[in-house]
């Protein structure tokens, strides 16, 4: 039931993305961006979120369209998925260590979409990835999504790390925030009755 299908065509990209916000994080990644696919692969094990995305983009030109617009395609599938927000969690937060990197996001699946992002990745490239790219899915899911989202960096001196550990935060505040609430299964998680 909380399950979204998605196509995105347009001169620079052609995504497909779905996901089962009940899933168990499966996973079938494919846009062609390494780095990258290792990235998605860990937002949906991490957030228990099944999810197989293929995109065929310019990498010609670069990696920036392909990561911003599937950013954009998993936003609107999340907001397909989770529907007017009935009986979920609504929020969510994590603070994730690894190795030397330490993240801590917190989100709200409030319809008002703002990004907050203390993150320095103090390479330009992880591997031949552009890491200023992170941000912009970030920036992509979230405006697309309907999400606030807070991505601090409190400690990591490793690009890979912190990156990685920015995502799987991300990841384990979606799974909180999108979860059933037992004690609230029929209600809109807000006193306006909507979201």
């Amino acid at each position: 039931m909380r399950k979204a299908q998605i196509t995105r065509k347009t001169a620079e990209t052609d995504i497909s993305v779905e996901i089962n916000l009940d899933g168990t994080g499966i996973y079938d990644n494919e846009t062609g961006v390494g780095f990258f696919d290792h990235m998605l692969d860990q937002l949906s094990r991490h957030a228990l979120i099944d999810m197989k995305v293929r995109c065929s983009g310019d990498l010609h030109i670069d990696d920036h369209h392909t990561v911003e617009d599937v950013g954009i395609a998993l936003g609107q599938a999340l907001t397909q998925a989770v529907g007017d927000k009935r009986g979920i969690v609504r929020y969510g937060s994590c603070l994730l260590p690894m190795d030397d990197a330490l993240v801590r996001a917190a989100l709200d699946l409030s319809a008002r979409p703002f990004l907050i992002w203390n993150v320095d990745l103090p390479t330009a490239k992880i591997g031949s990835f552009d890491t200023e790219l992170v941000r912009e899915f970030f920036q992509a899911f979230a405006t697309h999504g309907g999400i606030t989202l807070h991505v601090d960096q409190l400690h990591g001196i490793n690009s890979h790390h912190i990156a990685e550990a920015a995502f799987k935060a991300v990841a384990r505040a979606l799974r909180d925030a999108v979860e059933s609430d037992p004690r609230k299964a029929d209600a809109i998680p807000s006193t306006k009755g909507m979201l």
